[in-house]
């Protein structure tokens, strides 16, 4: 198929604002006039050219979009949404002909910030406004990071790219029958791309003259951001499933080309880790630390610092935010029907992700001799409701701040009368009061509930979504260096930042490699649960198939058809409440749609599909 970008006409199809912020310009998130544009005229004025700019960030993902268009925790050991809707991920239909094709979208934005590279500079106005060149050099910049991360993310979901000219003419020609690059050809790329990126981003967008942060700007990619996204594409390519995969040595293109290294490259490591720290230095320089807010005691100032960040602490522990949101369809969907107006109550928490969870004094519920599931709390407290099960007892802050159980205090505002959320089966959020919104398991997700959260009366509190933010760089470069240097103290410096944040006690030196690996997952696995991160570290580790890893099958729960009361002894028996298709090695990869494959007579399938 011949493209001809000099003379085809672009519809501005953009994301529409899901929310406003009064610091906030949402201008590059916002709904653009649908009319048709040629090139010549977007170019030709400013208000034009910026809203195309504009445009190329509308297929960022928003992480609380969830659960129907950012889906990644629900087709993995996090939560499931079957009451409402059955993934083919997890039911084991997933195929080439109903796989998800947001690709396309990056595709589109990818060519549609080679026209902006190529074309920005014919647009005298904007040049010659005030400050003009520095903004088309920082426009160019954003453009050039943008083309990147969505190869990115394409890479993330498929696997090695199909990688385009750099052209947004009829130089490309009638050729589009292009073959996947490998993968160490892609990573070689973006990272290429985003580093002419980083030359012409500013550290922070500031006020014109001073150094004082924009927050009209908020949301646009700066030095930081392009530095955070550098970090998690160096990790990946350090991580098993692409350095050293053996078993995709057979994977290839039609003239031989090997997409997957079987060599492993231990160098891969040392390189993720300088590239993570630097990350976190740049933040840190200009004023990013994790979030804390003081309670009463060191346990309530862990639980609110992890439930607050994510509305009062977005802008100090947030590294990419995306001020365009849309946390409404996230709260209305996990907050329980005990919420004032009635939720959906459905983002069921599976118990596998429950039990993760450790205890106050940072053991697991295995290694604890007080943990069980057949006693009863004889108190109330803040937390939870006298007669809660002593499974819910004791545990660490972050349990309290990110997970909904039988007993729990409503995490919003509470229809009348109501106080406790109660999931036995003729309670108030329980599976007899509604045909489907209910939680199979018994649980479901509280983290970005605000507590003030109603349906009706409406009452919202606006926020911006944080994509990266500073406790991940943290786990990133804890990560990597526990790989390239087991023994360096680092490791155990930056991991415990998070512990001890979060109210665990801080982890002690002397502990193995093999130890502090697995502190670092379950680490990853608590504090960035709902983030859309488990999806991929389960794949990027290559564990998908492994116990406390497992990617398919049963997933436990609490006997939603059981109980009257919050201690009911029969809703607290384990049953498989989630059933899905066994785990397949050939869904370390999504397959690409049989369209693109029939169009493209070089895209070679992912093996399996």
């Amino acid at each position: 198929m011949k493209i001809n970008y000099k003379k085809i006409t672009i519809m501005l199809l953009l994301a529409a604002t899901t929310m406003s912020m009064n610091s906030c310009n949402d201008k590059f998130f916002d709904a653009q006039p649908d009319n048709l544009l040629n090139i010549e005229t977007i170019f030709s004025n400013r208000a034009q050219t910026e809203n195309y700019w504009g445009g190329l960030y509308s297929p960022i993902q928003d992480v609380w979009d969830q659960p129907y268009n950012y889906f990644w925790s629900a087709i993995t050991d996090e939560m499931d949404v079957s009451n409402w809707q059955e993934f083919p991920a997890n039911s084991g239909a997933l195929s080439a002909d109903n796989v998800n094709t947001m690709y396309v979208n990056y595709y589109n934005k990818i060519r549609q910030a080679q026209i902006f590279i190529d074309n920005v500079d014919r647009c005298t106005e904007l040049l010659t406004a005030e400050n003009g060149a520095t903004l088309v050099k920082e426009y160019k910049a954003e453009a050039k990071f943008l083309r990147a991360f969505y190869y990115w993310s394409v890479m993330k979901m498929h696997g090695p790219a199909v990688i385009l000219p750099l052209v947004s003419d009829d130089a490309a020609g009638e050729n589009y029958q292009i073959p996947r690059s490998s993968w160490d050809e892609s990573v070689a790329f973006v990272i290429a791309q985003i580093d002419e990126a980083i030359k012409d981003l500013p550290v922070e967008h500031f006020q014109m003259g001073t150094t004082t942060v924009d927050g009209t700007q908020l949301g646009r990619i700066n030095r930081m951001v392009a530095e955070a996204v550098k970090s998690e594409i160096l990790l990946f390519h350090a991580s098993p499933l692409y350095n050293g995969n053996t078993a995709m040595s057979n994977w290839r293109n039609l003239d031989g080309k090997q997409l997957i290294n079987p060599t492993y490259d231990a160098s891969r490591w040392q390189k993720a880790a300088t590239q993570a720290k630097a990350a976190i230095d740049l933040a840190e320089r200009n004023g990013k630390a994790l979030f804390v807010k003081t309670g009463a005691n060191d346990f309530e100032t862990a639980y609110l610092s992890t439930r607050d960040v994510f509305w009062d602490g977005y802008q100090k522990e947030g590294i990419w935010l995306r001020p365009a949101t849309n946390r409404y369809q996230w709260e209305i969907h996990a907050s329980p029907r005990a919420i004032s107006g009635t939720a959906y109550n459905g983002l069921a928490v599976v118990q596998e992700l429950v039990d993760d969870f450790r205890m106050q004094n940072g053991q697991t519920i295995q290694q604890s001799s007080t943990y069980n599931e057949n006693t009863y709390s004889s108190v109330e407290t803040r937390y939870y409701a006298e007669g809660t099960n002593k499974m819910y007892m004791d545990r660490e802050p972050r349990f309290y701040s990110y997970i909904t159980f039988n007993g729990s205090l409503i995490p919003g505002a509470p229809k009348t009368g109501m106080k406790w959320v109660e999931f036995f089966a003729t309670g108030n959020s329980g599976k007899n009061g509604a045909p489907r919104d209910w939680p199979k398991t018994g649980y479901t997700a509280r983290k970005n509930i605000h507590p003030s959260f109603s349906v009706n009366p409406s009452n919202a509190t606006n926020r911006a979504a944080m994509l990266i933010r500073l406790s991940e760089l943290y786990l990133n470069y804890a990560e990597a260096l526990n790989e390239a240097q087991p023994n360096h103290p680092d490791v155990l410096v930056y991991l415990n930042k998070v512990r001890t944040r979060a109210g665990l006690p801080a982890l002690a030196s002397g502990l193995s490699q093999a130890r502090v690996r697995q502190e670092i997952r379950t680490e990853r696995r608590v504090e960035l649960c709902f983030e859309g991160k488990r999806f991929f570290d389960v794949r990027r580790w290559k564990v998908a198939d492994q116990e406390g890893y497992r990617q398919g099958g049963n997933y436990e729960g609490m006997d939603m058809t059981k109980g009257t009361a919050i201690n009911s002894p029969d809703f607290y028996k384990r049953v498989p409440a989630v059933l899905r298709a066994p785990w397949e090695d050939k869904n370390y990869f999504m397959p690409w749609h049989q369209m693109e494959i029939d169009r493209n007579k070089q895209l070679v399938q992912i093996p399996g599909y």
